[in-house]
């Protein structure tokens, strides 16, 4: 990068920085702390909300997504709307009238106190996890540009966003958010400009498209039904909606956003228009990656987008590199023939514009094919690297192509979606580590000042225990794809257990518990067996810990427990 490029990013994050420590200064409590003393309105709730679920993997990954496998991810948040009504209707007014810190507090009123401790374990397990990836992605972009070993730049992005979420809290958090999520709109939406006024020959948005969905990437919409595809319209509806009920229903990172609220009234707006504005935006940035297609469709790309894991393959097998390269210039050379000839035939009319298309769809598979034999020689060279290079796509394309200035600003947007969600994601980890089972096996009761210390001791431990993960994330391929892989082999159960506590009132907490802990090894199992595409675990794992709960009832008769809180 030029200096320029460097003094823009490092100006934006030390900004950034500096606003949420100045914002979070003053902390006397954890209700400050832990749930910004419940003053957020509803657009900070709505930023809040996006900005947590919108990490840097999203605009990382989404686009190399979009390019390899065409649009049809944005299927994945079909259920998404749905949820969001659901969860405005049943989840929100209960977590408001408890006042609680986090979505587990309600089990124990409800069932247990067992009950929600096993609830928050599994959520403590799977978003300490997924809060590792999230400090890895960014970190790729630093190994990257730097040469830098990626152990540790995992150390130094996931240090700095705990300068100020360490001091602040959900206040300093919920702002930041807000001044993060704007910037990087409009940086992508200024880069998504800059791709199509680059478009080599002169070559316009339209014919792009065209490009594009010649090619199978404006995929938007698949109807096939198929237990095992990832991404179509039934998986989308149906296993979306669960992850997406679970996810904003009881993941505390989500949950943690919106009980800041001033009011139910600001809360459901912020969780409504999320389910309104997020779709769009998502089409918008894997729109990105389908546009780099036809950008690279017509201009050489290279053979592997992770450049240093092909240099390395270069280095310890040049004879295999070579052939590798000879067959690769001749094949982008045809491809980018091709696809001028494609819009040359269109924009004629000609007759022989199928011809045109089915010799591109021809080179394209021979284009696949060969880059699938060179990934597979870079992975048996164990080269300590991602399996694919879907996450350097959009990145290649930023180091290369972008004009100075804009590559520092979209390096920083990569840092910013970053910390939105790691920094959420760290102070839901501390609110129910400490909430839910520090304070709940501490015999002695604990004063304001010691909570607070309490707290933000719990969210440093979790900030090293992720960054500790993020040195293991190099292995998992598509990081977007990583994330929700992981959040389905939980999200199920957790959602099964709430739904129970929701609409089966005669069902107790011994019955919810066990069939918590059953489900969680059915969800494993089916996954470990890979038969159904992990979309659907979520919906396997909300239903057998119904069906299990209910079993239980036939079995054992429990006695219903008597509470106010059940009759909410």
């Amino acid at each position: 990068m030029s200096n320029i490029d460097w003094a823009v990013l490092i100006f934006t994050l030390l900004a950034v920085v500096t606003y949420g420590v100045f914002i979070g200064r003053g902390q006397k409590s954890n209700a400050s702390y832990l749930k910004a003393d419940n003053k957020m309105p509803w657009y900070i709730v709505l930023l809040g909300i996006m900005a947590t679920q919108a990490s840097a993997i999203t605009f990382l990954s989404a686009p190399g997504q979009a390019y390899t496998d065409g649009m049809r991810f944005v299927q994945y948040y079909f259920g998404l709307p749905l949820a969001m009504i659901v969860i405005c209707i049943t989840f929100i007014p209960i977590f408001q009238k408890l006042n609680v810190y986090t979505a587990y507090e309600y089990l124990e009123n409800r069932f247990d106190k067992k009950t929600r401790v096993l609830t928050s374990l599994l959520f403590l397990f799977s978003r300490g996890l997924s809060t590792g990836i999230s400090i890895y992605a960014p970190s790729i972009i630093l190994s990257s540009v730097l040469n830098w070993n990626i152990y540790l730049t995992n150390i130094l992005t996931g240090g700095i966003l705990l300068i100020y979420t360490y001091v602040g809290g959900a206040k300093a958090i919920a702002h930041t958010q807000k001044l993060q999520f704007l910037i990087i709109l409009g940086t992508m939406a200024f880069a998504g400009y800059l791709l199509v006024q680059n478009m080599p020959n002169g070559i316009g948005f339209k014919d792009a498209l065209y490009l594009a969905g010649k090619s199978g990437k404006l995929n938007v919409i698949t109807t096939e039904f198929d237990w095992k595809d990832k991404y179509n319209i039934w998986s989308g509806l149906i296993g979306g909606f669960f992850l997406a009920l679970s996810y904003f229903g009881t993941d505390q990172s989500q949950v943690g956003r919106y009980i800041t609220a001033k009011d139910n009234t600001n809360a459901k707006m912020g969780l409504l228009l999320n389910g309104l504005v997020k779709i769009p935006m998502q089409f918008a940035i894997l729109l990105i990656g389908a546009l780099l297609f036809a950008f690279f469709s017509l201009k050489p790309a290279p053979i592997y987008f992770n450049e240093h894991s092909y240099q390395y393959l270069k280095e310890t097998q040049p004879q295999q590199a070579a052939v590798f390269e000879k067959e690769h210039n001749a094949l982008a050379q045809k491809f980018n023939e091709q696809s001028k000839t494609i819009l040359v035939e269109k924009e004629q009319q000609s007759p022989l514009l199928n011809v045109a298309i089915e010799n591109f769809k021809s080179t394209q598979k021979q284009v696949k094919e060969l880059h699938g034999r060179v990934e597979e020689a870079i992975n048996k060279a164990n080269y300590n690297a991602e399996k694919t290079d879907t996450n350097y796509i959009f990145l290649y394309f930023v180091k290369n192509t972008l004009p100075v200035g804009m590559i520092g600003l979209l390096f920083a947007v990569i840092f910013l979606a970053s910390w939105g969600s790691i920094s959420a994601a760290l102070n839901s980890l501390a609110a129910c580590s400490l909430k839910d089972v520090h304070l709940i096996f501490k015999k002695s009761a604990v004063n304001d000042e010691t909570e607070l210390r309490y707290s933000r001791l719990h969210t440093l431990a979790w900030g090293i225990f992720s960054i500790a993960v993020a040195m293991f994330a190099t292995q998992m391929g598509s990081l977007i794809e990583a994330v929700n892989v992981l959040g389905s082999l939980f999200y199920g159960p957790i959602l099964g257990i709430f739904l129970v506590a929701f609409y089966f009132k005669k069902i107790n907490g011994p019955l919810v518990f066990f069939a918590a802990i059953f489900s969680e090894i059915a969800v494993i199992a089916v996954y470990e067996f890979d038969i159904v595409s992990f979309l659907w675990l979520n919906v396997i794992g909300a239903a057998a810990v119904i069906i299990f709960s209910l079993l239980g009832m036939i079995f054992y008769n429990p006695q219903v427990k008597a509470n106010s809180t059940s009759k909410a």
